[in-house]
């Protein structure tokens, strides 16, 4: 019996289908932007709507191929803040033939801790899990489950609409952003104080995998490299600034960055950093494994 996991989130619907005994079978991802203009509409774009219930219809073929059997469907930050979100269920539940879940911002937390640490020996640990998300940003600390959890209203898509309107961003609106991320980590330390004992900071989603493909100087996307690849500060910081003073005409050439990415990249580069600065952090360990993994874990419970 083959299971399957879709995440649609702010700027990208992604899809992963394994076996019954975890072994995955296909991982699919397309930059969507469910989210664009949320922050300052409360509600998903007519648009954003029809190209995330395009790529679902694409994958309902996928899962017909692969005779999946157990599906679930989560949404995550923008359909949490969408006054509309009815519109986008109804429509991503006939394309698909399941409901989305809407998850809540613990449990999406939750979720990601499970699928980045099924891999990691305990030992290592306790794990600082943050899965930077378009709208949000969610934080994980524990070792074998999750001590403690919070999200932040922080993502690659929010900070470059609210923040980053220059092209490339202007120097003071780089720290506007960086200021705001700092106040939400602050926010993390507080809520979650394990936060600073953490041994091994574990980065997932799109901005940590691009970052770390673009230090490698990827031309084509290679996961295998891309897991487990550790991305020193020192490193972020010099993909950070390289991305940060380029336009989007000039990142797009970048090896390893994804050009429909490209707009939203230094936005979630802050959050990187920024967590690092902060937590004092040398090096994170950048995840494939991520809700996804959560997600069909969870189905084989």
């Amino acid at each position: 019996m083959n299971l399957a996991g879709i995440d649609c989130g702010t700027n990208s619907t992604r899809l992963l289908i394994a076996s019954d005994d975890g072994q995955p079978l296909e991982r699919l991802m397309r930059i969507t932007r469910l989210g664009q203009g949320v922050d300052a509409t409360g509600r998903l774009a007519g648009e954003a709507i029809d190209r995330t219930v395009a790529v679902l219809r694409e994958y309902r073929e996928v899962l017909d191929r692969h005779g999946v059997e157990r599906i679930r469907m989560t949404a995550t930050s923008a359909a949490r803040d969408a006054s509309n979100r009815d519109d986008f269920f109804a429509a991503a539940t006939a394309a698909v033939g399941v409901s989305p879940e809407l998850l809540g911002g613990e449990e999406e937390a939750r979720l990601s801790f499970l699928g980045a640490t099924a891999e990691l020996d305990p030992d290592d640990g306790p794990f600082l899990v943050v899965d930077i998300g378009g709208g949000s940003t969610e934080f994980a600390v524990g070792t074998r489950e999750p001590d403690g959890v919070l999200s932040t209203d922080i993502g690659c898509v929010r900070l470059t609409e609210k923040f980053l309107h220059s092209d490339p961003p202007a120097p003071e609106e780089l720290s506007q952003a960086l200021d705001v991320v700092r106040g939400h980590l602050e926010d993390v330390a507080r809520v979650i104080p394990s936060s600073a004992e953490a041994r091994c900071f574990v980065g997932l989603a799109g901005t940590v995998t691009t970052m770390a493909a673009v230090e490698l100087g990827l031309a084509t996307y290679d996961r295998d490299r891309i897991h487990h690849f550790v991305l020193t500060r020192a490193a972020a910081e010099d993909v950070f600034r390289t991305l940060a003073t380029e336009s989007r005409r000039q990142r797009i050439h970048n090896p390893g960055l994804e050009e429909a990415r490209a707009d939203v990249i230094v936005g979630g580069a802050v959050v990187v950093v920024a967590i690092m600065r902060y937590f004092e952090l040398q090096e994170c360990l950048v995840s494939e494994a991520d809700i996804l993994d959560g997600l069909v874990l969870s189905l084989r419970g």
